[in-house]
């Protein structure tokens, strides 16, 4: 079931839906297709950050729960070259690079409610050709199932009339305590090698092992082991069939989370900058360290950078992505 949660600066009504099944609720809104709100029975805190009014969300959200796109993360100078054409996208990271579609992207417009039942609902938004300075008539979808065992399940698709980029990411910070920081949480990556990234946060292009750095959690450790860490953890080389990737735990509330993707990447951010006064779905204001974003997505900046996994989308092509998140407590 959906009502109406708040209204966009125009007027437009924001959507909220309630999703029920397997032992989670959801919530999610028709801005940005955000996860509002995600609880599992039996564990009374919220498992994902977010706001309990929608206001919030146009002012003061770091993309909680968002869907990120047309292009998740960062490209460098938001420069885009693209079967001979020059394109310059929008700069909205620091004034030099595109940051998850530019500052108008799908993580922050209205989509429209396409299918709705108890346990799950699809959303849809169309992105026009050159908005945020892509190319393409870009036609998104997204739908969240909740399944039994505790499993949110997020299934993307996307076409394009023209060739463009697209690399789509579910961004919420999950949180699986009532404690204060996810410091504690214990996070394990299926991942021989990350990317290291530059003073402003754009992949230099080298494929670094983990081994021997604080960025090693193939066999399970603290997330504070990297603080602060905003990289993508390489999974694979190409899209392949869903298959488990992460798992984080929280010894405090006995709350599992397992990650499975069809993805090659792995962002992972510890909400080093999180800084906002404002009360969130617990009532405590948020601050550095308050939730983890896991994304599964194509790796960043790919454009820039020819043996990365690419993110090139074309007419004849349909963009999917399959992602599950599944939640447990008090199993090992």
């Amino acid at each position: 079931m959906s009502d109406v949660w708040g209204h966009m600066p125009d007027g437009s009504a924001v959507h909220r839906i309630t999703l029920t099944g397997g032992g989670l609720t959801a919530h999610l809104l028709t801005y940005g297709a955000v996860l509002q709100d995600l609880r599992l029975a039996g564990h009374d805190a919220p498992l994902v950050l977010g706001f309990p009014e929608f206001a919030p969300y146009l002012t003061h959200s770091p993309y909680f729960g968002a869907t990120a796109g047309r292009f998740a993360n960062r490209i460098r100078d938001g420069h885009l070259e693209l079967d001979g054409q020059s394109y310059q996208l929008d700069r909205n990271f620091i004034g030099t690079h595109t940051l998850h579609g530019g500052a108008d992207s799908m993580g922050k417009r209205l989509w429209e409610i396409a299918a709705e039942a108890e346990d799950s609902a699809t959303l849809q938004i169309t992105l026009p050709d050159g908005h945020m300075g892509f190319p393409g008539n870009l036609t998104a979808r997204v739908t969240f199932a909740l399944l039994d065992g505790g499993v949110l399940d997020i299934r993307m698709r996307a076409e394009t009339d023209k060739a463009t980029l697209c690399s789509l990411a579910h961004h919420s910070y999950f949180k699986l305590d009532d404690v204060e920081t996810i410091s504690e949480h214990s996070l394990q990556i299926a991942a021989e090698s990350y990317l290291p990234v530059d003073a402003e946060l754009i992949p230099t292009g080298e494929q670094a092992p983990v081994a021997g750095t604080c960025f090693d959690f193939r066999q399970g450790a603290p997330v504070k082991q990297a603080h602060p860490v905003d990289h993508n953890y390489c999974l694979s080389d190409k899209r392949e069939a869903l298959r488990p990737v992460a798992v984080l735990k929280s010894a405090a509330s006995g709350v599992t989370m397992r990650c499975l993707t069809t993805e090659p990447g792995l962002q992972v951010y510890d909400g080093t900058h999180i800084d906002i006064a404002l009360p969130g779905l617990d009532g405590r204001a948020m601050g550095g360290f308050s939730g983890l974003a896991m994304e599964p997505q194509v790796w960043p900046d790919a454009p820039h950078h020819a043996t990365f996994p690419q993110a090139v989308l074309r007419p004849d092509e349909t963009y999917q992505q399959h992602t599950q998140f599944v939640f447990s407590k008090g199993q090992t």
